[in-house]
């Protein structure tokens, strides 16, 4: 099995991109590959450069993507709704010829000071709705007062909360097999 994880913060010491250090963690104690996918160099979404042809860090990123049994989406609560970078990289990956998307398990995973990001995880959710993506329901992962979770790196650091996370991880898991069988 392989799983394909994005984080919607491009900070290097993101919490988003500590929540998928965990997950890769975790996945290679169970034997099963992971992979961060880069949305870093996505242009800004525009029709007429589609109809030039999807750029490379796009391609590159959907053919890890189209690879992956499973997704992981982390990310950030950004003015009550989904980061512009995330939001940006699910327009492309919809333009793509047989979208990544179609048919997987996503697991939706995010951080922050307050309310843990219900309200983004909300709008991704109805994202996901159009990419035919099969969004695991629960355990939702909405990790709350994170700054007292996570270290000055953002590394994940509170065991509680990583054990809940590897039961989402367990969740998707199954759902990407049910989904294949």
């Amino acid at each position: 099995m392989k799983i394909a994880g994005i984080s919607g913060s491009l900070r290097a010491h993101s919490m988003h991109r500590g929540i998928l250090r965990t997950v890769a963690g975790h996945l290679t104690k169970l034997d099963i590959e992971f992979v961060e996918v880069d949305i870093s160099e996505f242009p800004l979404y525009d029709q007429d450069l589609n109809a030039k042809g999807i750029p490379r860090a796009v391609q590159k990123a959907h053919d890890q993507l189209q690879s992956a049994d499973a997704i992981v989406l982390a990310s950030p609560e950004y003015n009550y709704s989904i980061s512009g970078v995330l939001k940006n990289a699910i327009d492309w990956f919809s333009r793509v010829e047989d979208q990544a998307f179609n048919g997987k398990a996503v697991s939706i995973m995010g951080a922050s000071p307050g309310m843990g990001t219900a309200r983004s995880q909300y709008h991704l959710r109805q994202i996901l709705v159009f990419m035919n993506a099969f969004v695991v329901n629960k355990p939702e992962v909405m990790i709350a007062q994170a700054a007292d979770k996570f270290d000055k790196e953002g590394n994940l650091t509170d065991q509680r909360t990583i054990d809940f996370l590897e039961r989402a991880l367990s969740s998707l898991i199954s759902l990407s097999k049910q989904l294949k069988s």
